[in-house]
């Protein structure tokens, strides 16, 4: 009996000494592509549903169009300079984009060729276009930090304005459609979701989010879930109810969210993270459970994110940059994108 229980003894100190099992990577880089810039910033990006080209908004190079299998542009849309945000829907074969001019131009999906560009604001640019699956319409929005933001309201099959709406929140961003009427919509520095009639755009209700700056906001039919992910100084990812706005968890990711994407087969959401320069990883096992599996590191600026639904990959893009010292009144500089540094990064999920 004692040399059972020296043995006991001594296998216990062993697991207290030895290291701890290194953790599996949850995703890694497969090919960092670098094409061909100018010194151009950009923002949005999005993956043709179900296909190969990742349509990449750079403000003076216009809408490229990378193929992520073949690792390459194949073409830029025409008059699409100052893109800002894209939106591409193959059942009416159109494609849209915002520009930083205040315009949206309107192109046939499959030819690429530009139908219109019309212009919308004339006292901010456009940041962002949403379709409504109930309506067939288009909400565009004003992304400025000016006292109120605006919409613009389109018919999504010829582009025609239909109306212009205007909310008293300093900034909005892209909202979410329920696809039974309801659009969710962020208002980014109030702390608030509110839930619109998409027809008329009239408020139906609010919520005070916890959290400091509300960005991302997905809907989830299937399980009635608001998936939202939040910036500032403790950055957040909450679940909410999609009936009563109760909130349902809470889960830190890293700072400076912009994209957010909902890995279905493997049941997780990712998160990136161009604050500090990472993706962070939740499992979610069921519609009320929530746990964060790891963050990995990508590079600075790596913002915006698509996932491709065949094979799990996620694309990010990004530059190298020089941030010149704040100017005489204390700001902040713009940065400096270097020309022939903009890169395509492709994570494989393992």
């Amino acid at each position: 009996m004692k040399n059972l229980k020296l043995l006991a003894a001594l296998i216990g100190a062993a697991a207290v000494l030895l290291p701890a099992a290194a953790a599996e990577p949850l995703y890694v880089l497969e090919s960092a592509t670098v094409l061909p810039s100018s010194d151009t910033d950009w923002d949005y990006i999005k993956l043709e549903p179900h296909g190969s080209r990742l349509f990449i908004a750079r403000r003076k190079d216009g809408l490229s169009v990378f193929d992520v299998d073949q690792k390459r542009v194949t073409a830029t849309v025409a008059n699409t300079d100052g893109a800002n945000g894209p939106l591409l829907l193959p059942a009416i074969d159109r494609g849209y984009v915002v520009n930083t001019d205040g315009s949206i131009t309107v192109f046939a999906l499959k030819s690429l060729k530009v139908l219109n560009r019309i212009k919308l604001a004339n006292d901010g640019g456009l940041n962002t276009i949403t379709y409504d699956p109930s309506t067939k319409r288009l909400q565009a929005v004003v992304g400025s930090r000016a006292a109120e933001s605006a919409w613009f309201t389109l018919d999504a099959m010829t582009g025609k304005l239909l109306s212009k709406t205007v909310f008293p929140f300093k900034k909005m961003d892209e909202p979410a459609p329920d696809g039974k009427g309801g659009l969710f919509a962020p208002a980014r520095y109030d702390k608030l979701l509110l839930k619109l009639d998409s027809r008329t755009l009239k408020e139906i209700g609010r919520w005070e989010i916890n959290c400091e700056q509300v960005v991302a906001v997905e809907h989830r039919a299937d399980i009635n879930r608001l998936l939202i992910g939040c910036r500032g100084d403790k950055p957040v990812f909450l679940a909410l109810d999609a009936t009563t706005g109760r909130q349902i968890a809470s889960v830190p990711i890293g700072k400076g969210i912009d994209g957010m994407v909902h890995d279905e087969k493997r049941g997780r959401i990712i998160t990136s993270n161009g604050g500090d320069s990472s993706l962070t990883v939740i499992k979610q096992d069921g519609p009320d459970s929530y746990r964060l599996l790891g963050n990995i590191q990508t590079r600075p600026q790596a913002r915006t994110m698509q996932i491709d639904e065949r094979n799990g990959k996620l694309y990010l893009v990004t530059a190298d940059a020089t941030f010149p010292a704040p100017g005489v009144d204390g700001k902040p500089a713009p940065p400096y994108f270097h020309p022939n540094s903009f890169t395509v990064l492709t994570y494989k999920p393992m």
